[in-house]
């Protein structure tokens, strides 16, 4: 098996949607209420992703419009694998062999996510996401009490929070990503999927590929296969 160099970080977090997997996860689910909801979905994300509003401003909102079922947010645990970018668990393979601590942050529904977290190796409790309150109906429309991510802010306040081992690399596409500049040592746009400029105006560097993320996250690396 191929080895990278000198990992440049004790801990690299790594965003969800549009990162980890080529998905929204919440506009996956409105997709499955038809095209109205899933435009006025898709919309506000992309809003909430571009900086235009505050991810607080279309979270719940869009949630009521959907109100998942419980084997609805399976059915996208599912569609989250199926989307993994191409070289994601080498790369975090690569990552915990050096000794790296992964940790996942994302305004997405946690139970959703928890699947291919482990799928890539990073254990649950390094899974930082959204979990959501059922409803009388037994569908999930409300947060789960207080959810910082959830939030414009919540990133970096959730980094301040765990009190990672440094220096800390943070990969992802949006802005509520690029929130945590500041937190973190580094912030690498991940343009794979998404690119969005105001993103990549205010990162240490863009990547478009896991492939590319080596040269950001390791010293050196030989030519892999």
């Amino acid at each position: 098996m191929d080895r990278a160099g000198k990992p440049l970080f004790k801990t690299v977090i790594f965003d969800v949607d549009s990162t980890l997997a080529d998905i929204e996860g919440i506009d996956w689910l409105a997709a499955l209420r038809g095209p109205e909801i899933a435009a006025e979905s898709e919309e506000l994300t992309a809003r909430a992703m571009a900086g235009e509003m505050p991810i607080e401003a279309v979270y719940t909102r869009r949630l009521s419009r959907i109100r998942p079922t419980a084997g609805e947010l399976m059915m996208l645990a599912d569609a989250y694998q199926q989307a993994m970018q191409t070289g994601a668990k080498s790369l975090i393979g690569a990552l915990h062999g050096a000794g790296v601590q992964v940790h996942l942050l994302s305004g997405g529904l946690r139970p959703s996510i928890i699947p291919m977290a482990l799928q890539l190796g990073v254990r649950a409790d390094r899974v930082h996401a959204v979990s959501l309150a059922q409803d009388a109906d037994g569908t999930y429309s409300v947060l789960d009490g207080e959810q910082p991510l959830a939030t414009q802010q919540g990133k970096p306040r959730v980094v301040q929070q765990l009190q990672l081992r440094t220096p800390i690399a943070m990969v992802g596409d949006g802005s509520t990503d690029a929130a945590v500049r500041g937190v973190v040592d580094n912030f690498f746009a991940y343009t794979g999927v998404a690119r969005r400029d105001n993103v990549v105006a205010v990162a240490d560097a863009e990547a478009d590929s896991f492939d590319a993320l080596y040269d950001l996250l390791f010293e050196s690396h030989p030519s892999r296969v």
